[in-house]
């Protein structure tokens, strides 16, 4: 048996009828290069049999402690039943990118089962020119990003042939679960240790207090950052204080930045990741101040097109990786975050980038100084018992009244060279991700061989159209090669770039 960290327990506990925990990837495959030319839910479950000793988390159930006493436990589920997980889909001809999206985001608005190993794969067929789409949701508390990619190496190979992947040690038989009052004792038992790891926390999260997602929209929060802001200071000892000082600014609301619905859009689209460099190159930045420029300039546009863009700049929350060489291939979270002005105030696309940089820069150095294990000890001061209730109250509250933060950007940097499942080559591998209460709007990009997929999600009745954010997003690409370059300025279709058959996805 596992326990689940705090951090790991509390994507289980925002869940409610409107949110949910899981995070997932829309793969586009090409099954030519399959042995026979074809890429079936029997391929994957013959795939997956051979490597679940390679995927611990696919086999871990879930058990509470009564009562909420203690974090829950990962047990190896010994009634795993593959078949169960690997389930087959199809969209009506002509198959287009927004009839997959339409199926995929009715899909991702599905809560897993807790009674079993919270993940679902979906074999999707009926795709334009012979293309099957898999579509894996997992639980956050399971994985993060980067094991999350851990994941995918383990399925994916690096040529049709496939790889020899060595046998398990031994037969797979699972673990006994254990009864409620057993679990009640061990609850009971761990209550003592329960203070002493708020204690522990203290040292690392007080004099960091505000640099958590949201703490500003409270009364107060930018008083106390000036308080503390010297402590860090004291404490960091050589770390400029201007890099330390945590961001006073208030998230403005937007029409995305209320309590969500049980809904979901989605739409998924590529960028060229070589224009990315050469426009990052000629600015003297980085690929991820592109990526979140381009964003920036989509939700500009966006709001702008609607009539609804604040005059101060919107707060981006950008998820940020703490794993460390020594933890990988351990699965959980292991993450941070990086609170982030976006300049949507901004007209001149240059200037856009520049300060896109400087913002980013400022950010990255208060993530510096600050412990890597903020987020987990900042959870562990909530008592497992109230940890749920405490969670959706918090998100729920903010939701209704100033947002905690407009939209979550994250740029996740992925292989370079083809890659195969079941002998089908990998075309595309679109991030679907996370919504929650207050923040509506999710941009998620993960490079691939020359290009940059996006996968954008948005709660249905906040936003009208994801499909027109990503057309505007390749329109920003567009604007700073002319800038930087010279370049002329793509042609766009009127309709945002939407494939032909009008989706709404709503589930």
């Amino acid at each position: 048996m596992k326990q689940l960290s705090s951090l790991d327990a509390q994507f289980l506990a925002i869940e409610n009828a409107r949110t949910y925990g899981h995070v997932a990837s829309l793969a586009i495959y090409d099954p030519s290069t399959a042995p026979d030319g074809d890429l079936r839910s029997e391929d994957i479950c013959r795939m997956l049999g051979e490597r679940l000793h390679l995927l611990p988390p696919f086999r871990w159930k879930l058990v509470n402690v009564p009562f909420g006493l203690d974090q829950p436990y990962w047990v190896e589920d010994p009634d795993f039943d593959l078949d169960f997980h690997v389930r087959e889909s199809a969209i009506p001809p002509p198959g287009t990118e927004a009839q997959l999206c339409e199926t995929v985001a009715r899909l991702h608005a599905r809560p897993l089962d807790r009674s079993r190993p919270l993940w679902e794969l979906y074999v999707i067929q009926g795709l334009e020119n012979g293309r099957v789409a898999l579509f894996n949701k997992v639980h956050h508390s399971a994985v993060d990003g980067v094991s999350g990619n851990e994941i995918l190496s383990a399925i994916l190979d690096p040529s049709p042939e496939g790889r020899d992947v060595d046998p398990p040690e031994e037969d797979y038989h699972g673990e006994r679960v254990p009864g409620d009052l057993e679990m009640l004792g061990r609850g009971v038992l761990g209550l003592p240790s329960q203070p002493v790891r708020a204690l522990r926390s203290v040292p690392g999260v007080l004099p960091n207090l505000t640099d958590f997602p949201g703490a500003t929209a409270f009364p107060g929060a930018t008083t106390l950052s000036k308080g503390l802001s010297g402590l860090r200071r004291r404490v960091a000892g050589d770390v400029p204080s201007e890099a330390l000082e945590s961001s006073s600014s208030r998230a403005p609301r937007t029409h995305f930045n209320g309590p969500i619905s049980p809904h979901r859009r989605l739409s998924c689209g590529q960028v060229s990741l070589d224009t990315v460099k050469a426009v990052k190159d000629a600015a003297g930045t980085t690929v991820n101040d592109v990526v979140v420029a381009l964003c920036t300039s989509a939700v500009r546009d966006y709001l702008i097109e609607r009539d609804d863009l604040p005059s101060e700049p919107l707060l981006a929350m950008i998820p940020v990786s703490v794993r460390t060489e020594a933890e990988r291939g351990v699965f959980g979270n292991r993450v941070g975050t990086m609170i982030v002005e976006i300049p949507t105030h901004e007209k001149d696309p240059r200037k856009r980038l520049e300060q896109t940089h400087a913002s980013l820069m400022s950010a990255k150095a208060r993530h510096q100084a600050v412990p890597a294990s903020l987020l987990t000890d900042g959870t562990a001061f909530i008592p497992p018992a109230v940890a749920a209730l405490a969670a959706r109250s918090t998100i729920e509250l903010l939701s209704r009244t100033r947002p905690p933060l407009n939209l979550v950007i994250s740029n996740v940097p992925g292989p370079r060279e083809p890659l195969f499942c079941a002998g089908a080559q990998l075309e595309a591998l679109y991030p679907v991700s996370a919504i929650l209460d207050g923040v509506g709007l999710n941009m998620t990009v993960m490079s691939y061989r020359d290009h940059m997929d996006f996968g954008i999600v948005a709660d249905r009745y906040q936003v009208d159209d994801t499909w027109v954010l990503l057309d505007r997003t390749r329109d920003a690409l567009d604007e700073l090669e002319q800038v930087y370059m010279g370049r002329t300025k793509r042609p766009r279709s009127k309709n945002g770039g939407k494939p032909a058959a009008k989706a709404s996805a709503e589930t």
